[in-house]
């Protein structure tokens, strides 16, 4: 899955360091619900095991990276699959030297694709915190629509947050 400017991948061992910054990264866990660091070892564990089948793991995580050099950017994953009602939860990260560049537009215009035409799905979602304005303008921008609020949905600190779901029927 690729375009002239990113390219979806499988996970390589090649990606450990660059996993290991980023999911160590404790900035980034407000929009995810990691509460501690990943060792090397864990991150390696989960490389090592990770087969990409989306039906036998329900999930299905994707580098993006550059076309030119390779560069990673980000991940997309396919979350919570359900074969059965043809649906998944989306999960898109861009890393913060990258965002503002259309590339995670262009992430889910592929993997969007790649959804209805390889996969069938009827469905993707996606719960977005109501304080992150810039992921809910690119999500409904691209088509997702705002279907519901949930409150006091995720914990930040001592507080809780509303979250919408987003959702895009095809």
């Amino acid at each position: 899955m690729k375009n002239d400017t990113i390219e979806l991948r499988p996970l390589e061992p090649t990606d450990l360091d660059t996993l290991y910054n980023w999911e160590n990264d404790s900035a980034l866990w407000v929009v995810s619900d990691t509460v501690a660091p990943y060792s090397r070892a864990a991150l390696w564990q989960y490389l090592e095991n990770y087969t990409g089948d989306i039906f036998a793991q329900r999930q299905l995580r994707l580098m993006i990276s550059l076309a030119g050099d390779g560069t990673p950017v980000g991940t997309i994953d396919f979350l919570n699959f359900d074969p059965l009602n043809n649906r998944a939860e989306l999960g898109l990260f861009i890393a913060a030297e990258h965002r503002g560049k259309g590339l995670g537009h262009q992430a889910l215009e592929l993997l969007t694709a790649y959804a209805r035409e390889h996969l069938g799905l009827r469905q993707l979602y996606v719960f977005i915190a109501l304080d992150n304005t810039v992921c809910l303008k690119m999500f409904e921008d691209y088509g997702y629509r705002r279907v519901g609020v949930i409150q006091s949905w995720v914990k930040r600190g001592s507080t809780y947050r509303d979250v919408a779901l987003l959702q895009m029927v095809f």
